[in-house]
């Protein structure tokens, strides 16, 4: 999959190119290694690797090179990435895997249990968008969807509730408030101070679930924002650190 879209990038290349790849911050040597590896064997001239809440910073706009902290919460498709960023690198981080899928998970059960009904994936990534919220909404809005009876095996059309997303949707969010909770405590005063005033900002397609920032801004009583292009940041990011690969701390690892 690298090497097609290495191709499609650089078409028939005279010189390998260089490559950055972006990582879950929890990643282990080992998971690095295997990247830095499948990279090389899809044609990578050298490899750099870069955290993904710091690739999310960059693309936010946030100058990291600062001794000021910054937090960012980096929801995406399979991880959520949580760090404070100082001076260029991550001072403390985590990360989990309770993002945008697994919101789309638990939808999925949540009308397995209330409804008798089974939906595939792409219906609850379609509810999650339309009417998916984490924070109670001033007027309910409604959809339709298709599933199929699991009483009688036929099709069926129900009316879903963003108040029904609610209930759907809260565990896995409180999930991320609560690990969100955990990187404060572990964090120096004076960056903790700074994230007080400045804020946290919000990245990646999973944030957009709406309510989340408020939710967050409720339970931490610190300003949340979301970035401008919450789903592109990451990949922003990545090629303006690609474009500053001296000023930026992030070292190559071949």
């Amino acid at each position: 999959m690298l090497k097609y879209f290495i191709n499609k990038v650089c078409g028939k290349f005279v010189f390998s190119p260089r490559i950055m790849i972006c990582i879950p911050s929890q990643v282990t040597e080992v998971e690095k290694k295997a990247v830095i590896d499948a990279a090389s064997q899809a044609g990578a001239r050298k490899v750099y690797l870069i955290e993904e809440p710091i690739a999310a910073a960059i693309g936010a706009g946030i100058d990291i090179s600062k001794p000021c902290g910054n937090m960012v919460v980096d929801i995406g498709g399979g991880t959520t990435d949580i760090a404070v960023i100082s001076l260029g690198g991550s001072v403390v981080n985590t990360s989990l895997k309770v993002a945008g899928d697994k919101f789309d998970e638990y939808i999925v059960k949540y009308i397995k249990k209330r409804h008798n009904v089974m939906i595939g994936e792409r219906t609850a990534e379609d509810l999650k968008i339309n009417v998916g919220c984490v924070y109670p909404k001033i007027q309910d809005t409604e959809m339709e969807i298709r599933g199929r009876d699991l009483i009688t095996g036929l099709p069926k059309t129900i009316t879903i509730h963003s108040s029904e997303m609610l209930e759907a949707l809260i565990e896995p969010a409180m999930m991320i408030v609560d690990a969100v909770h955990s990187v404060l405590e572990k964090t120096p005063p004076e960056l903790a101070a700074d994230i007080s005033d400045r804020g946290i900002y919000m990245t990646g397609g999973g944030c957009l679930v709406d309510g989340l920032d408020k939710l967050l801004q409720e339970k931490t009583g610190i300003n949340v924002m979301i970035a401008e292009d919450a789903v592109s940041c990451v990949a922003l990011g990545t090629g303006k650190a690609l474009d500053n690969l001296d000023t930026l701390d992030g070292k190559s690892r071949r």
